[in-house]
């Protein structure tokens, strides 16, 4: 029997009957009918009855102390770590003032949010060695696909090269990207001992019609790609551009990609200032070099500064906007409307907190931090961490000989611990391997709590 709900007008019957008549539809399934067959659940949700709100409450709270805290910062990265947040990053964002710029499209109005955004990009351009950044996109795999459309866009070739050890959800995303454009992704394999992109093979695949050759430094596990200047000089040999991924974090201790020739440099920015929070919102990095015809064809907005004409004053404006879909629609250089402002902000405000020197004792913490991991780790009986030889930032690989990641893995819940994401069905050839990750967050009593229960397991 329908119900009358005192919140939800449309659901009177004779409004919903009105309703399904307009669509040409005779039941409220019928608009989930291209939801295949066995996807739809055909049990009742076993949903308890009508609470009032002081049950409701009780009721979530009693669901939520069944969860277990854990003993130390999950040892998980793999696109989202755990970092520390400094408290006045917050205190920044939670201002009604940013919290409700949802987007500058009056720039008189908006100088505050346009002056934040345009210090976030000056600090991100600082930071990878880049003349111009945009103001922000998805995530690093949503970037990482703008960068091959923007790529193909600007020599128009038709294919991009990547490394196979790259991330597979951010390969997934820029196959998503690439396909409805026509742009062949193509792998380039590793070398087994090091993990580096193998430079004959990259030699043997890039040619005339290969429109960018992407790598990941740090790599998705964790080692330094030390050829990354090598691989630069290979795709501009063929005329290719030149794309880097990167972990912001470790650009405190490694080169700027600007440094050693990228011509587009994306990343994840949630490690700068942002919470982890079960895995989003995040920020995705953008930034090129300056020369036009990549300026013109780079997605997103880009804030720029100016004067006004009347007293000559500084203004904050959104600069080059014909490129955008509010303005050429269909020829615009991406769909990208809404963007992550907030995120951007709490990165300007990181940024700017903790300066270079900042940034490189943040990573040389984390430097100093893993590798006493990887060491304390691969001193355990029928471990190897890691398995390549490459020097690693914040990320390594952990092999387990006598046992399984399942039985590793219960121990570790037992003691409390959040370790590692488990590799073997995204690279099947590498074993029983584990991702792991440490960070500043992670200090030695915890480091070695998790070499403990490691031990533990492996008994």
């Amino acid at each position: 029997m329908s119900k009358v709900h005192p919140y939800l007008p449309n659901s009177v019957p004779e409004v919903k009957e009105r309703m399904m008549k307009e669509m040409g539809i005779s039941s409220i399934a019928e608009l989930y009918s291209d939801i295949p067959e066995d996807l739809v659940y055909k049990g009742k949700l076993n949903i308890p009855g009508p609470m009032a709100e002081a049950e409701v409450k009780e009721h979530v709270s009693g669901l939520l102390e069944m969860n277990a805290s854990l003993l130390c910062p999950p040892f998980m990265g793999g696109g989202v770590w755990p970092h520390h947040v400094p408290s006045v990053v917050d205190e920044v964002v939670h201002r009604a003032e940013f919290l409700t710029s949802y987007t500058p499209y009056q720039p008189e109005i908006s100088q505050g949010i346009l002056q934040s955004i345009f210090e976030y990009q000056s600090h991100v351009c600082e930071l990878v060695g880049m003349e111009v950044a945009n103001s922000s996109l998805y995530d690093w795999g949503s970037a990482v696909g703008e960068a091959a459309l923007m790529s193909s866009r600007v020599n128009r070739r038709t294919s991009i090269l990547v490394p196979d050890l790259m991330s597979p959800s951010r390969l997934s995303v820029l196959r998503t990207y690439a396909e409805p454009a026509g742009l062949a992704v193509e792998k380039v394999g590793h070398d087994g001992e090091t993990g580096l992109m193998d430079l004959e093979e990259l030699k043997e695949k890039v040619g005339g019609d290969t429109s960018a050759v992407y790598v990941e430094n740090p790599s998705y596990l964790g080692f330094m790609e030390e050829n990354a200047e090598a691989i630069g000089e290979i795709a501009h040999g063929k005329g290719a551009s030149y794309i880097v991924g990167v972990d912001p974090t470790s650009l405190g201790v490694l080169k700027a990609p600007g440094e050693y020739g990228a011509d587009i440099v994306c990343g994840e920015g949630q490690p700068l200032g942002n919470h982890m929070s079960y895995g989003g919102p995040l920020l995705g990095i953008f930034a090129c070099k300056h020369d036009n015809s990549y300026i013109r064809q780079m997605p997103g907005r880009i804030i720029g500064i100016t004067e006004t004409l009347k007293d000559q004053r500084r203004a904050f404006v959104m600069t080059l906007q014909t490129r955008e879909q509010h303005i050429r629609r269909e020829k615009a250089t991406s769909n990208i409307c809404s963007n992550q402002a907030l995120c951007a902000v709490a990165a300007g405000v990181y940024l700017g907190l903790l300066g270079p020197q900042g940034m490189r004792q943040l990573g040389e913490t984390i430097l100093a931090r893993s590798r006493y991991a990887q060491r304390k780790i691969s001193g355990l009986p029928e471990v190897e961490a890691p398995i390549f030889s490459s020097q690693h930032f914040k990320e390594f690989t952990v092999r387990f000989q006598g046992k399984t990641l399942k039985q590793v893995e219960k121990t570790l819940h037992a003691r409390r611990i959040q370790a590692g994401i488990p590799l073997k069905g995204q690279f099947p050839r590498i074993g029983e391997t584990s991702l792991m990750c440490v960070t500043e967050v992670h200090s030695k009593v915890h480091i070695d709590a998790l070499v403990s229960a490691l031990k533990e397991a492996l008994e």
